[in-house]
């Protein structure tokens, strides 16, 4: 590798390393260090322990005694594969940032693809294609990807796949915590960002054949929730609140008025009956939902000035005019703007 003392680092590659990782760093280490050194450009290798990891302490010394130019940046505690990103990111110098997994999921060769993307994009994950897998994992791969196109309009095949290649701006503009990382191109892409997704050859290292617990189905759900708010509704809250409460709003109104009518004209006693109870709960909280909008964007608009939610991808300057043509016989000249009254006109 280029002696980075001495030269500009063009991609710093992050790898964060969590509860799931490789049996054997060393080899998924010198998998990616060959794919990165087939680029032939100035790199940084930087590794991002996601809470006290012994079973890596070996490893991780004999990678720094071997001479290796690796950085490793160690969390006191788990705070999850979204903060470990941002930590690396925040002590990378590469004008190009690459995540990769800490576990195999491509080959290493196939970086060079990744990284090339960027010459028609900003960001470039990778799709591991062809898939290997059982059927059920395909269904339910298939699934996620459908439900989160059906809410976003943007359709993925492979956002679990950790290999990603981006330009700096992409996380300097966009800011990830939870397990935002996983939706990384959903989030590019509403800022205006240019999401590239690249098929790439999985490794054959790259076998799950555990069972998710019900949990994780539950918190992918949920995630889906906070990604379909922040995209569609991050400025304009008061659609979403407002649409739901006044829904709510009028459905109580409506039970209410029937109610009513049938009290005043059929004579049927109220007592007794919780339809009046649901009605009169609807109406309360439609409004509530209501006033909630009205809060959110009360908060939108203050801090309106420190929201950017786009990118400029070019500015086209016309040239300055070398002189004025003279006027032609007859045109009036104009009168300046400033430091001029001028008569009003009836």
């Amino acid at each position: 590798m280029t002696d980075l003392a001495s030269a500009t680092v063009d991609i710093s590659a992050l790898i964060p390393v969590g509860n799931r990782h490789a049996a054997d760093i060393l080899a998924l280490y010198a998998d990616y260090k060959a794919g990165l050194e087939a680029l032939g450009i100035p790199y940084e290798v930087i590794v991002v322990l996601d809470g006290p990891r012994p079973e890596l302490a070996a490893d991780v010394q004999r990678l720094l005694a071997s001479g290796e130019r690796v950085s490793v940046i160690g969390l006191t505690r788990k705070f999850g594969e979204a903060t470990a990103l941002v930590a690396g990111f925040q002590r990378a110098s590469g004008r190009v940032i690459l995540t990769l997994p800490a576990y195999h999921q491509v080959r290493g060769d196939e970086i060079g693809r990744l990284v090339r993307a960027l010459g028609t994009a900003d960001l470039a994950i990778g799709r591991r294609w062809p898939r290997a897998g059982s059927r059920f994992e395909a269904m339910r791969r298939d699934a996620f990807h459908r439900m989160l196109a059906s809410i976003t309009g943007q359709r993925f095949h492979d956002l679990g796949c950790g290999a990603r290649a981006m330009k700096r701006r992409v996380l300097e503009e966009i800011n990830l915590y939870g397990d935002q990382h996983r939706f990384l191109p959903v989030l590019a892409s509403r800022l205006g960002f240019k999401v590239l997704e690249v098929e790439l050859r999985q490794s054959p290292l790259d076998r799950f054949d555990g069972a998710y617990p019900p949990r994780e189905y539950i918190r992918r759900a949920l995630d889906i929730c906070t990604v379909f708010f922040v995209v569609r509704f991050t400025k304009k809250p008061l659609r979403f609140f407002g649409m739901v409460g006044v829904s709510t709003f009028l459905i109580g109104a409506a039970l209410v008025a029937w109610l009513a009518i049938d009290k005043l004209i059929f004579r049927h006693p109220l007592a007794d009956r919780p339809a009046l109870l649901l009605s009169s709960l609807l109406v309360v909280l439609g409004m509530q939902l209501f006033a909630l909008g009205l809060l959110g964007e009360l908060i939108i608009f203050t801090h309106a000035r420190d929201i950017k939610d786009y990118q400029i991808e070019e500015v086209v300057r016309y040239p300055a005019p070398a002189s004025a043509p003279p006027l032609s016989p007859g045109e009036p000249a104009l009168a300046p703007l400033s430091g001029e009254s001028h008569p009003n006109i009836a």
